[in-house]
């Protein structure tokens, strides 16, 4: 999904007894930002990571391929594995289970969420991968981006971001892709993605190098939405993550305003009037509406059956686009 490079963590002087906190970026790969020296220690996307890693060794133990497969497209790869062989190449590319398997077990189907009252498949499928492959390009991007988050902002708000994200991606899905299944974490991921690019924005007055961060930020987002336009993966799952991230953030990544933590403790007069910038009480109130607007029109238009592909007849190529080479059918 995405690489990173070394993070940098650094400070600035600018002025007299004036310290700015300089981003974290990294070349090539993601970065977070850092406000102050204390840090919170990092045990919810380590956690996460294991249980995503759990989840797939019972995917693969109730998959069975010798015992299930029958023979069509090839013989079960890795035998020796026993039960935990995977599926033929020819079925699934990325060394995982079948499809019948993932649906089983709780992937994203529309008609099973709509007909069948299983809403809970739009918070199971973020927890199943379609393979090893998938698995660790996940899991790889998660510790890279969620473990600094997460060390900077606590457990609490980035899993809260993490799973609303995942629940926005699947929303978004279901709307778009009614005819197959979709699985993984990617959703939650932009979503933490999302969530980086609002925190550096509603927090521009504290940050150094904020053009060098902002524009690695935004090509890192660009590249893997663009990844998206590929056949078999789902950029409807990316895009809805990234949107609930990006507005998450403003409500919950929101810090004092550059000098007022500095100036707390000094005269009234001398204090700064306002803990918060009032551009950041506006991304806080404008992100609430767009938030709340955004999922109850969602959950109703899903269950109401809604096929969002009527409502936009170009919106298709946003995760598809065909050319000669393949073609965008399913």
């Amino acid at each position: 999904m995405m690489g990173n490079g070394d993070l940098e963590r650094g400070t600035t002087t600018k002025g007299r007894n004036q310290r700015y906190p300089q981003s974290y970026y990294a070349s090539g790969g993601t970065y977070d930002v850092g406000y102050s020296d204390s840090q919170w220690t990092s045990w919810l996307v380590p956690m996460i990571v294991v249980a995503n890693v759990a989840m797939f060794v019972v995917i693969m133990l109730v998959n069975n391929c010798p015992k299930n497969h029958n023979g069509y497209r090839g013989d079960c790869v890795a035998k020796f594995l026993g039960r935990l062989s995977f599926q033929p190449l020819g079925e699934n590319p990325l060394f995982g289970p079948s499809s019948s398997t993932l649906e089983k077990l709780g992937a994203l189907e529309w008609e099973k969420i709509v007909h069948q009252n299983q809403a809970w498949r739009l918070i199971t499928c973020i927890w199943l991968h379609a393979g090893v492959i998938h698995l660790l390009a996940n899991m790889l991007s998660l510790v890279f981006i969620g473990i600094r988050l997460e060390q900077q902002f606590g457990f609490v708000r980035v899993g809260f971001i993490y799973l609303l994200s995942g629940i926005g991606g699947s929303i978004l899905s279901a709307l778009f892709i009614q005819r197959s299944i979709s699985v993984g974490a990617s959703g939650a991921l932009f979503g933490l993605l999302g969530a980086m690019l609002s925190e550096l924005l509603t927090n521009w007055t504290i940050y150094t190098n904020k053009a060098a961060a902002l524009i690695t930020l935004v090509v890192i987002i660009a590249i893997n939405l663009a990844v998206g336009i590929l056949p078999h993966v789902d950029n409807f799952a990316h895009i809805g993550g990234f949107l609930s991230g990006f507005l998450l953030g403003f409500l919950l990544l929101i810090r004092p305003q550059f000098g007022w933590l500095e100036r707390r403790n000094l005269p009234a007069d001398t204090r700064l009037k306002s803990k918060y910038t009032f551009f950041q009480y506006a991304f806080l109130m404008v992100s609430a509406v767009l938030l709340i607007v955004g999922f109850t029109v969602g959950l109703v238009m899903l269950f109401r059956g809604e096929n969002a592909n009527k409502h936009c007849s170009w919106c298709h190529y946003l995760s598809c686009v065909p050319t000669s080479r393949w073609s965008c059918n399913n």
